[in-house]
């Protein structure tokens, strides 16, 4: 091949590469904050056609101004909703509400899923959440994983974790391991930092992370 056009094309792959490197963390940001306000807009889109429907008004009917005021809309429901949780009657209000689904088959069972899978990862730091990392998926090889709770083998009561193990790129799908305690080498990273790792592939990591696990201090924090 000519060393002219060999050098353009080297070039070329470079700065295609530089640039899929510089709009890539954007379009990420563009794709999520796109659904996000999508989902926003839906779901208060119907009381927007509502009102347009009640008062003719040209500006209202537009479609641009319709999606906006849903957002908005939607934001000032989930405010409300927030608000009047916190207060003891409205905790009372959603107990009871909580105790309703309940006791519905298929519906408890996903939402009550769905609710500690929630209140795991918005866990404060004093609680049993923690970034750990465990041989997967040979040993010798670790993987980033949460430990959501300890449990006790019924037989031998040995304590055991229960690790979720997210997959890089797309943490929505992972792995739940349970294994032996000692097994688990507990790191000094946070919930955001993991995030980042799993999220980048590890480009985005700390400079140190705990690897290796002491003989004498096999976990015994996670409880």
């Amino acid at each position: 091949m000519n060393p002219v056009i060999a050098r353009g094309l080297r070039s070329l792959q470079r700065n295609i590469l530089a640039g899929i490197i510089t709009v890539g963390p954007l379009f990420v940001t563009w794709l999520i904050f796109s659904f996000v306000l999508g989902s926003l807009a839906k779901a208060g889109l119907p009381l927007v056609q509502l009102l347009a429907a009640i008062f003719p008004e040209d500006w209202l009917a537009h479609p641009v101004m319709q999606s906006v005021l849903a957002v908005l809309l939607t934001l000032v429901v989930l405010y409300v909703l927030g608000r009047v949780t916190s207060l003891v009657i409205g905790r009372q209000a959603f107990g009871l509400f909580e105790s309703l689904l309940e006791r519905l088959p298929f519906v408890a069972k996903v939402y009550s899923s769905v609710r500690q899978l929630i209140d795991s990862m918005l866990a404060k730091k004093d609680t049993n959440q923690r970034v750990v990392l465990v041989d997967f998926p040979i040993a010798g090889q670790k993987s980033i994983g949460f430990l959501t709770r300890t449990l006790l083998d019924s037989n031998s009561g040995e304590e055991l974790a229960a690790v979720l193990l997210p997959n890089a790129i797309n943490p929505t799908s992972a792995f739940l391991q349970l294994l032996p305690l000692s097994r688990v080498t507990l790191t000094d990273l946070t919930m955001e930092q993991a995030m980042s790792m799993l999220m980048t592939g590890g480009a985005v990591a700390p400079d140190r992370i705990t690897f290796s696990q002491r003989e004498e201090a096999a976990v015994t924090e996670g409880k």
